[in-house]
């Protein structure tokens, strides 16, 4: 018999590297202030009449505050919205990395999240934008946590709506004995991410969508890591799922550039927090 334990925590070790390797290296500082000097986070900001809600960015997994929306926050912040950004899903003993802890957990602080920048704004409601998981688990607040009463959209870029088989890789898991139950004891967020978990099985459970809350799914066909990458689009009324190269067919956004850098995703983004002003998203909005 193959010594198990011996042969698992090196395959989770790996997965968990392989994830980390595709973040870009953490800024000097992912506090509230290096926001701030960026132009969001800024609790002083208040909505204009052009865009009434606060925008809330929800960073993926191995994510944080800063580090996910370098590229985003600051393109919405110099078209007049009011950003903010929150860390969730903290390992105690894990700086900078985050988006592992329990899904619905990771949901509630969201919750709390929007309840404070709705207080600091005056605003009624908020507008979602996530990458990755935090394009799904805003999902569960909507639909457990009463979100749905305080958000107008969720624009999700990248999102595993229904989970992911890491280009097959998790069918793997069951021929090492221990494997998942490891990976859930250890980062139970990942786990929670697995096409077929008990968390995706009861997020989906009855419909993809709750009533009064608009969703756009903005997916590439070059997703390495949500995969089948069309698993990542929702069915239910008020949806827009968008696939980036009808765009563009040039663009060849993978799953971390999509939320990062890409502007022609970032303008779709905009055209989805602000439909009735919407301009025609296309190869040359890389450069608006």
């Amino acid at each position: 018999m193959l010594p198990w334990k011996r042969v698992v925590r090196p395959l989770a070790a790996l997965l968990l590297a392989a994830a980390v390797a595709v973040v870009p290296a953490a800024t000097a500082s992912a506090s509230g202030t290096a926001a701030t000097s960026s132009g969001w986070n800024d609790y002083s900001c208040k909505p204009s009449a052009a865009h009434p809600r606060p925008v809330v960015l929800v960073h993926g997994t191995f994510g944080n505050s800063v580090d996910n929306w370098l590229g985003l926050a600051p393109y919405l912040t110099s078209r007049g919205y009011c950003v903010y950004s929150l860390d969730y899903g903290r390992l105690p003993g894990v700086p900078l990395f985050h988006g592992l802890g329990p899904i619905d957990k990771s949901a509630a602080a969201l919750s709390a999240f929007v309840d404070k920048v709705l207080t600091a704004t005056g605003a009624a409601e908020a507008d979602l934008v996530g990458h990755s998981q935090g394009g799904m688990m805003p999902r569960y607040y909507l639909k457990f946590l009463g979100g749905a009463a305080k958000v107008h959209a969720l624009v999700g870029l990248a999102p595993d709506n229904h989970g992911t088989d890491l280009d097959g890789l998790t069918n793997l898991l069951p021929y090492f004995p221990g494997a998942e139950d490891l990976l859930d004891a250890a980062t139970p967020g990942l786990a929670d991410q697995i096409a077929g978990s008990d968390f995706l099985t009861k997020l989906n459970a009855g419909g993809d969508t709750v009533p009064g809350v608009r969703y756009t799914v903005i997916a590439t066909k070059y997703d390495e890591v949500v995969t089948p990458w069309r698993t990542q689009y929702l069915s239910g009324a008020d949806v827009r799922n968008v696939l980036l190269q009808d765009l563009c067919p040039l663009d060849l956004s993978e799953h971390l550039a999509i939320g990062l850098s890409d502007r022609i995703a970032f303008h779709e983004v905009a055209n989805a927090l602000d439909p009735a002003h919407a301009t025609t998203t296309t190869c040359a909005s890389a450069m608006s």
